[in-house]
C-alpha cells in the first residue's frame, strides 16, 4: 500500500503516549532521572514486539532498541531513526488530557480547563498554515507532550507500516527511544556498538519541512567565589563575603546584549542560570552558547574578565572559573558527510515539500549522536509551543513526517549498491 493511502496510527498513539507521564529531573543524578519515564519505555517496547520486531529490548538505563529488517539484498548503510520519551521539567507533564480539534477553523484555541490558557495565530502565525487540518492541545493545565512524544508515535507509525508492507524495499533500520534529553544526558548511556548504525535522523524538529543540520556548540561554566568568615560581630577587616561578590559579578553581566533576552538568529550568548551560596562560598552558573564553536572560548574570556573585574573589589576572594563542554555544532560532522542531509532533501522533495534547512539555537540528542559517531540531523514532527501549555502538533504533520521516513529510507537504498 502507498503510504500516502495509509491509514496512519500517529496521532491515536500519540494521544496515548502523552497520558504518560514522562517528565525528567534536572537534579537527579540517576539514569534515567526518572523512573516514571520507563512507563512509557515499556508501552513501547511491548508495542514493538506486538509488531513483530522480535529484537526489541529495553535496557536499564531506559532506551529502547528495535530494529525494522532490511527488505533489500543491497548493501546499504544501517539507519537510525530516534526519539526521546522525556517531556521538560519546565512545565506539568502530570495528568495530560489531549484534545483533539478536528478541522481546525483558524480561530484562538481556548483550552478548557483554564480559559486564560488561549492559543492565538498572533503567538503562534504558524497555525495560520494549519486551517483545516486536525490539530491536538492539551487542556490548559499541563504540556501537551509534543516534544517529543510526536516524534515517538511518528516512529511507531513508521515501523507499523515497514512491518506490514515488507514489500517495501528499504535497509535496516534502528530504532531508538531515549530518556532525558530535556535534561542534557539523552545519550549519556547509549550502547553504541548495540546501536549499530552508521547513520542517524532524529525526529524532534518542529515547523513541516524543516531539517536542522546546525545546532550550537555549548559549554558550561560555573564560577565559585570562596569568601573568608568571621563572627558578624567581629568582622571588621576580617570578613569576605562571597554572597556579595557573587551578587555583584552578576550585576556586571550585560542585560541588553550577550543574553537570551537580546539575541536570535545566529547570535551566541552568556546565561547564568543558577546562583547559590554562603557566606564563605557561593556559586554561579552558566551556559555559553554559540554556533562557532572557537567562539565560546571567546565568551569564556570576556566572563572571566568579569569575574577579576570582581576580585579586585574584594580583596581577599579567592575564585574557581570551571568549564565544561556540554556538546558540539552537529554541522562539523555533517558537512563531513553531506549525503545525510542531501538525502533527506531528497525525501522530504519526494513527499511534496521543499526542505527548509535551518539552524536550532539549541541541542538535540544528535549534535551528541553526531560525534559519537553517528551523524545525525534533526527532522520535523509539528511540534509547536513546546515545553509550554500552549503546545500543539497538527495530525497531518505528523503524518507527513512519517511519509518523509519511507521516502528517506528508499532514497538511502536507492543510492547504495
Amino acid at each position: 500500500m502507498s503510504i500516502s493511502n495509509y491509514p496512519h496510527t500517529a496521532a491515536e498513539r500519540f494521544m496515548r503516549y502523552v497520558q504518560v507521564d514522562t517528565q525528567s529531573d534536572p537534579n537527579s543524578p540517576t539514569q534515567p532521572s526518572t523512573e516514571k519515564q520507563k512507563n512509557l519505555s515499556k508501552i513501547l517496547l511491548e508495542e514493538l514486539k506486538a509488531l513483530g520486531i522480535a529484537d526489541a529490548l529495553l535496557d536499564e538505563y531506559g532506551y529502547v532498541y528495535a530494529t525494522i529488517p532490511a527488505t533489500t539484498n543491497k548493501n546499504v548503510a544501517v539507519l537510525c531513526y530516534c526519539s526521546h520519551v522525556d517531556t521538560a521539567p519546565d512545565c506539568s507533564g502530570a495528568g495530560v488530557k489531549p484534545i483533539l480539534h478536528k478541522n481546525y477553523d483558524g480561530k484562538d484555541l481556548v483550552l478548557p480547563d483554564d480559559n486564560t490558557i488561549v492559543i492565538t495565530t498572533n503567538e503562534h502565525p504558524y497555525l495560520k498554515e494549519k486551517i483545516g487540518e486536525d490539530i491536538i492541545t492539551a487542556s490548559g493545565t499541563t504540556l501537551l507532550g509534543a516534544d517529543d512524544k510526536a516524534g515517538v508515535a511518528i516512529i511507531m507509525d513508521l515501523a507499523a507500516y515497514l512491518m506490514k508492507y515488507p514489500e517495501i524495499e528499504h535497509g535496516k533500520i534502528r530504532i531508538l527511544f531515549t530518556p532525558d534529553e530535556e535534561v542534557g544526558r539523552g545519550v549519556a548511556k547509549v550502547n553504541m556498538e548495540q546501536l549499530g548504525a552508521q547513520f542517524g535522523y532524529t525526529l524532534d524538529g518542529g515547523e513541516r519541512g524543516h531539517l536542522e543540520g546546525e545546532t550550537f556548540s555549548a559549554d558550561g561554566v560555573t564560577v565559585v567565589f570562596h569568601g573568608v568568615s568571621a563572627h558578624p560581630g567581629y568582622a571588621k577587616d576580617k570578613m569576605v563575603n562571597a554572597i556579595k561578590a557573587a551578587s555583584v559579578f552578576v550585576s556586571k553581566l550585560p542585560r541588553k546584549e550577550w543574553c537570551p533576552e537580546s539575541t536570535e538568529k545566529m547570535e551566541g550568548f552568556v546565561h547564568p542560570t543558577s546562583i547559590e551560596g554562603q557566606l564563605e562560598k557561593a556559586s554561579v552558573s552558566f551556559i555559553i552558547r554559540d554556533f562557532e564553536t572557537a567562539k565560546l572560548a571567546n565568551h569564556e574570556a570576556r566572563l572571566k574578565a568579569l569575574v577579576d573585574e570582581t576580585v579586585d573589589e574584594f580583596p581577599g576572594i579567592t575564585t574557581e572559573f570551571i568549564v565544561k563542554e556540554q556538546y558540539r555544532n552537529m554541522r562539523e560532522i555533517l558537512d563531513q558527510n553531506p549525503q545525510v542531509m542531501d538525502y533527506a532533501d531528497e525525501a522530504y522533495r519526494r513527499a511534496g515539500m521543499k526542505a527548509e534547512r535551518m539552524s536550532v539555537r539549541g541541542g538535540t540528542d544528535g549534535s551528541r549522536l553526531s560525534f559519537m559517531g553517528l551523524p545525525c540531523p534533526n527532522l520535523f514532527t509539528g511540534e509547536m509551543g513546546i515545553h509550554s501549555k500552549q503546545e500543539y502538533v497538527s495530525v497531518q504533520d505528523m503524518e507527513k513526517a512519517v511519509e518523509t521516513l519511507v521516502h528517506l529510507a528508499q532514497v538511502w537504498t536507492e543510492k547504495s549498491n
